[in-house]
């Protein structure tokens, strides 16, 4: 059971790595605090995404540093977009939900 979730999360994780980076490098300048005209919310976003891809690549050999370099980042970006802005950012669920799967089976010994 847990190397099927172990393949699940590697294949969701190349699934959005796949389609992410082109969004992440189409947003124009990718650099976070470059634009002073950004409000910090709006640097948030480029600073998460980085260790976010960085974690789902990683995921496919150390599943529980990529754990962490996924949720962590992702659950502060979550929590700040929620309390600053009106929105909740549900599309980062799915990056979020495949860290949590890597911590699992990090952590079951798989």
């Amino acid at each position: 059971m847990t190397q099927k979730l172990k393949w699940i999360a590697k294949i969701l994780a190349l699934i959005i790595v796949l389609f992410g980076l082109p969004f992440y490098f189409g947003y124009g300048n990718p650099l976070p605090f470059i634009n002073p005209d950004y409000s910090f919310h709006d640097n948030l976003w480029p600073t998460i995404f980085p260790l976010m891809f960085t974690g789902l690549v990683l995921g496919w050999k150390y599943q529980k540093l990529a754990g962490y370099l996924v949720t962590v980042p992702l659950s502060i970006g979550l929590i700040v977009s929620s309390t600053i802005k009106t929105g909740f950012p549900f599309h980062m669920l799915v990056p979020f939900f495949v860290g949590i799967l890597y911590l699992f089976v990090a952590y079951t010994g798989y």
